[in-house]
């Protein structure tokens, strides 16, 4: 296996997870059980949105307090401490963008309920066999795969939140989100006239991230603008304290090793490129593009108060690249 592949390895995770993932399998009736249930095979397990569109899997609204609580346990497995405390700030915003829809007569198609989540079990959580597990809903997309045993990938890594900021009630002026804004944003305005014409790609932002839910992401797909070279080190520092935090919404193991596997790699490859208005308030996007990951940002959609985010690898998503290596040793 290679340096990065070996660098997924993570044992105690893979445990703390599959003991969860049990739990609550074991808590479901035969019914909810087939409805959680997939085989590792086939392509269910690449099936993904961050929209409020229905998919498979089974559905908080349909699970009792008991299992709803095993059911986030699992979720909580699969993020950091504070990557967590976002996934549930971007559930709860569920109910807030109801009330705002309602105070401002917009009539949706979707029911915003926080009960609108999916969790998915593909194969089984023990052994050697691959497995994995996958949590989605609007603005939540988390794809854990498990591959002999202990080498993990969590790819592709979504959080998005719609509003960017509350407009209303006792959670006026909260921002989910708003380190992924406020980062990205200082560091293009830290940059002179000649390094903003070269990150800067386009003074309108496209609608929304360019990978969108697709199964795979090509290294030309998001946009490319200034290379790291050409940053000082104050804003080399900040480019990579933005990655960084991206890469930090995994689960701690995992999080050490996704960014070992980064810093080896060397950032000298990665371009910042960002579109639109450098000013707040109006639609904007960014993307980070390096040798094997791609970061990508968008708040352009309800006049600039609604961010799409990932973090994607262009061969590790969905563990294909720990995959290909569990095949080729002969399994």
């Amino acid at each position: 296996m290679s340096t990065a592949t070996r660098a997924s390895r993570a044992p105690a995770f893979v445990r703390k997870t599959a003991e969860a993932a049990h739990r609550f399998l074991n808590s479901l009736d035969a019914g909810q059980r087939k409805k959680a249930s997939f085989p590792f095979a086939g392509d269910e397990r690449y099936l993904w949105a961050y929209t409020p569109t229905p998919r498979n899997g089974l559905l908080i609204r349909d699970m009792s307090d008991e299992q709803r609580r095993l059911a986030f346990a699992l979720m909580e497995t699969g993020y950091s401490s504070g990557g967590y405390k976002v996934a549930r700030e971007i559930v709860a915003l569920e109910t807030i963008l109801g009330e705002w829809e309602a105070i401002t007569n917009h009539k949706s198609q979707w029911d915003r309920k926080p009960e609108f989540y999916w969790f998915s079990v593909f194969g089984t959580p023990e052994g050697k066999e691959p497995w994995g597990w996958r949590v989605g809903g609007h603005h939540i997309g988390l794809h854990v795969t498990v591959v002999n045993g202990d080498f993990v990938s969590i790819m592709p890594l979504f959080f998005g939140a719609n509003p960017a900021e509350v407009k209303h009630g006792p959670s006026k002026g909260k921002r989910v989100l708003g380190f992924e804004e406020d980062a990205a944003r200082d560091l293009v305005k830290s940059l002179d006239a000649a390094q903003q014409k070269a990150a800067i790609v386009d003074r309108v932002a496209p609608a929304d991230i360019l990978t969108k839910n697709y199964r795979a992401v090509e290294p030309g797909m998001p946009l490319h603008g200034i290379s790291y070279d050409r940053l000082n080190a104050d804003q080399q520092t900040r480019l990579t304290k933005l990655v960084r935090h991206y890469v930090n919404r995994a689960p701690d193991d995992l999080a050490r090793n996704q960014w070992r596997n980064f810093e080896s790699e060397g950032f000298e490859s990665a371009k910042f490129a960002w579109a639109g208005p450098v000013d707040p308030g109006k639609g904007h996007y960014y993307s980070i593009v390096a040798k094997s990951f791609t970061i990508e940002y968008d708040n352009t959609q309800n006049d600039a108060n609604h961010i799409h985010s990932v973090l994607r690898e262009f061969k590790g998503d969905w563990g294909e690249d720990l995959l290909a290596a569990h095949y080729r040793s002969g399994h």
